[in-house]
């Protein structure tokens, strides 16, 4: 049966796929490099993008179906290039996912905006009162990585922290955006752990400093388009530490919907093709914890949001250059 080749949605059309980005390099030969920038091309081979079908993947970027390797520049290419995605899914030659490497799902984002006490569950865990305005951060793109990369704990802090995010990425080049022309603009969704050195956040109001720690923006494992998800304000989230649940609630809880946030973000300034938003945790981060429960090197962090993946991140220690 041929995939679906989308249907008219406003202003324009939308395609049941779930786009990655990888290197063909096995999962194994991963080494402690492997939480570097992903943004620059990796040592270990070319950048491409790819369909992913259950446990294998489309290697969109070969001569048959030639779309760029680049997650940016594919959603830059508009419409056709997600026909083309999608007809590869059942056209094109596929990989399994042991043989390859995923990276984040857009490796260099534009830009990476995040929204602060967005969770009603969280707000009341901080003893806080729903704000009337939304509150914005920018996380550095220099601290994405993908799904398996490790999050180092920082030498100058332990105070490192996970928050389970639900995120987006804009496909559309966009300014003044109505709450109805979300689908318009994004490309779709992905999960995001939203690592945080806390010591360094709360030491100024702008909290870029404690959110923009190399490796500490996680991302993937791939971008699902926006007609694979129902409603993206009606999805469990959850997010496990070494097996034990952490974080268990859904995205009905957001103060301001994603539709709210594109708007307001859109009202003061252009959004670009890449640019990642991150939507707000709930409750259950550990500085909520009485004594609080930090990261630490060896534990393990997974994030799953209904309908659009898991993302799993070890925690190590900084053995980086002096």
């Amino acid at each position: 049966m041929p995939p679906n080749r989308g249907h008219p949605v406003s202003g324009g059309y939308l395609y049941e796929v779930r786009l990655a980005s990888f290197t063909i390099e096995p999962a194994d030969d991963r080494d402690e490099g492997a939480a570097e920038f992903e943004g620059h091309l990796h040592r270990d081979g070319e950048v491409r993008c790819g369909a992913v079908v259950g446990d294998e993947i489309v290697d969109l970027t070969t001569p048959g179906i030639g779309l760029p390797g680049d997650m940016i520049e594919l959603l830059r290419s508009g419409q056709g290039a997600l026909e083309r995605a999608a007809d590869a899914i059942s056209e094109g030659q596929r990989l399994s996912l042991d043989e390859v490497r995923l990276l984040a799902p857009v490796p260099r984002p534009t830009k990476v905006l995040a929204i602060g006490m967005n969770y009603v569950d969280h707000v009341l865990e901080l003893g806080r009162e729903a704000p009337e305005y939304q509150y914005w951060f920018n996380k550095q793109r220099t601290c994405i990585v993908g799904p398996g990369a490790p999050v180092v704990v920082p030498r100058v802090s332990n105070l490192v922290d996970y928050e389970g995010e639900l995120a987006m990425v804009v496909g559309r080049r966009c300014r003044y955006v109505s709450v109805d022309r979300l689908t318009d603009v994004i490309a779709g969704y992905t999960v995001m752990n939203d690592v945080s050195v806390r010591d360094w956040q709360w030491r100024t109001p702008t909290f870029t400093m404690g959110k923009s720690f190399d490796t500490h923006g996680p991302m993937g494992p791939y971008l699902v388009t926006t007609d694979e998800v129902e409603d993206a304000q009606d999805l469990s989230i959850r997010t496990w530490v070494n097996g034990e649940l952490r974080q268990d609630s859904s995205t009905s809880q957001m103060i301001f919907s994603c539709a709210e946030q594109v708007e307001y973000l859109s009202t003061g300034f252009t959004l670009e093709v890449g640019d990642v938003i991150l939507t707000g945790t709930p409750a259950g981060v550990g500085a909520s914890f009485n004594p609080p429960r930090w990261l630490v090197p060896g534990d393990v962090v997974r994030i799953s949001i209904e309908g659009v993946g898991t993302l799993e991140n070890p925690v190590a220690a900084d053995v980086g250059d002096p």
